[in-house]
């Protein structure tokens, strides 16, 4: 099973990356320090976050009965923990390429803020008409959270029975876009985190 091992700050531990070699998700807690987290946590509170849509282009639409967060998509330079935090999964995607030989050359990422009782049905990361997305991404912010307060990010693994991941302050869960259906369930708490995927590049 995927690891819940500690790591130093900002260390990517090894079992992570076997973890999602094998099983095509991983997790692993204590992945940013807690003051990160924290710091991280305050603007994603403090940021001018929009109702997040389904679907793309023109067929975009915001649809609450499917996905209730709310998001602010990330700039460098807009803050210096914004960067700090950017420059981590940097190195990420570095171990990612010399692991997997994947050719991720790009990062995106948003501030997701669930409201009680607010939720995102199961779905895939990466959209039919584009392949880009390859390796998701997602950072929680609640330092204090626990597991009866809900929230969890539901996998599906192929070819395995689903697994719920509390959504723990600094935890990192990755999983393989294509591949992994997710779903996030409804919390009694405002439920904080940071999403992002590693593209690779066009053909």
């Amino acid at each position: 099973m995927p690891n819940e091992l500690p790591a130093s700050d900002y260390g990517l531990h090894q079992l992570t990356l076997d973890g999602l070699a094998l099983h095509g998700w991983s997790q692993q807690n204590l992945f940013l320090s807690h003051e990160l987290t924290l710091t991280l946590a305050a603007e994603c509170r403090a940021g001018a976050l929009a109702l997040a849509g389904v679907g793309r282009g023109a067929a975009q639409a915001v649809r609450s009965e499917i996905r209730g967060d709310r998001i602010l998509w990330l700039e460098a330079g807009q803050s210096a923990a914004c960067d700090s935090y950017l420059q981590v999964m940097e190195s990420l995607r570095l171990a990612l390429n010399r692991e997997f030989f994947l050719g991720l050359d790009s990062y995106e990422s948003h501030f997701a803020h669930y409201a009680p009782g607010a939720a995102y049905h199961k779905h895939l990361d990466r959209f039919r008409d584009d392949d880009l997305r390859t390796v998701s991404a997602v950072i929680y912010l609640n330092p204090d959270w626990q597991v009866e307060q809900g929230g969890a990010l539901r996998v599906h693994p192929l070819d395995a029975p689903s697994c719920d991941i509390a959504p723990m302050g600094s935890r990192l869960v990755l999983f393989m876009s294509a591949d992994v259906p997710h779903e996030v369930l409804p919390a009694t708490h405002d439920r904080l985190s940071l999403a992002g995927w590693f593209r690779r590049r066009p053909h």
